[in-house]
């Protein structure tokens, strides 16, 4: 029996929804780091998003017990998917717009092909990931410049540093394939928690985060990014999976990005050169390049699909 059109029109607005609130985190953060540093910025976003979390964790009954046996696998994905990569994108934000920044964070689903390819056994390459790989690259390329690849500017570093936490959250992706078993909100809580303890630490010893002067403007867009992408946004991110499974969330690779550049050029009035468009459409161009074959040869819900 086909599904409802009202249900699906429904899960699509979810998506959509889904993506906007993602796209939005590259403005907070832009508004953000004008007056925090990164680090504080990555720990207050992970924080709010762990409270709320929990909150739901205890709502469905669920315990940290089950994960016992996988503490090293959630210390890494902690490290990985939050810690880190909240900090280096925060980090090459103080430099580099948001607009450009969604654009080089859309290459992260590439990356985890690759690394499926290496780390598990039934998501190898084949010509349509590799094409896509190389069109992804082509694109980064692209964007920052064939000029300045090999420099060490420091608006290349930070580029640098954000295209590194698309591949932490690609390390994330390949992890969480080990995870899937294991109950969704206490999995994520855990791993926030951790990514908490990670960064306090530094925070309270380099930032002096009581010593700051913020805003209320840059409070607010705090609050925003750690209620809204970082913890609504993963609950809205449980329901679509289990409505419509991981095929289906994996549409929002192409929305992310364009929804990073909209909030980017409407909010902050910034203006994208024409190497930053193209670059976007190269890139979307080889995520798609890079799904063709692998979507007709299998209906597997792999965790690469995922983010």
């Amino acid at each position: 029996m086909s599904e409802k059109p009202s249900r699906l029109f429904a899960d699509y607005a979810i998506l959509v929804a889904l993506a906007a609130m993602f796209g939005a985190s590259f403005m907070m953060t832009k508004v953000a780091v004008a007056e925090v540093p990164p680090a504080t910025i990555a720990l207050i976003r992970i924080a709010i998003g762990a409270a709320m979390l929990f909150l739901v964790m205890l709502g469905a009954k669920q315990t940290f017990r089950a994960l016992l046996p996988h503490w090293k696998l959630i210390g890494l994905a902690g490290l990985t998917c939050s810690a880190l990569s909240f900090f280096l994108i925060s980090w090459g934000q103080a430099r580099v717009d948001a607009g450009l920044t969604a654009i080089l964070m859309a290459v992260m689903p590439l990356i985890t092909l690759v690394l499926a390819h290496f780390f598990t056994a039934d998501e190898k390459l084949n010509v349509f990931k590799i094409i896509g790989f190389c069109f992804g690259l082509f694109g980064v390329a692209v964007l920052i410049g064939f000029d300045k690849l090999a420099s060490f500017g420091d608006e290349t570093i930070r580029s640098y540093a954000i295209m590194l936490a698309a591949c932490c959250y690609a390390v994330h992706a390949i992890l969480s394939k080990y995870l899937t078993e294991l109950p969704r909100y206490a999995v994520s809580s855990a791993i926030y928690i951790v990514s908490v303890l990670i960064l306090l630490p530094f925070v309270l010893y380099l930032d002096a985060p009581w010593e700051l002067s913020v805003s209320g403007y840059s409070w607010f867009m705090l609050i925003l990014l750690g209620i809204f992408p970082t913890g609504l946004g993963m609950l809205m991110l449980f329901a679509i999976i289990e409505r419509q499974g991981a095929a289906f969330l994996s549409q929002i690779n192409f929305l992310v990005p364009v929804f990073g550049v909209m909030w980017a050029i409407a909010l902050l009035n910034e203006t994208l050169p024409p190497n930053a468009l193209l670059a976007l459409i190269i890139i979307l161009a080889g995520v798609a390049i890079a799904r063709f074959k692998f979507n007709r040869q299998t209906n597997k819900k792999s965790v690469e699909q995922i983010l």
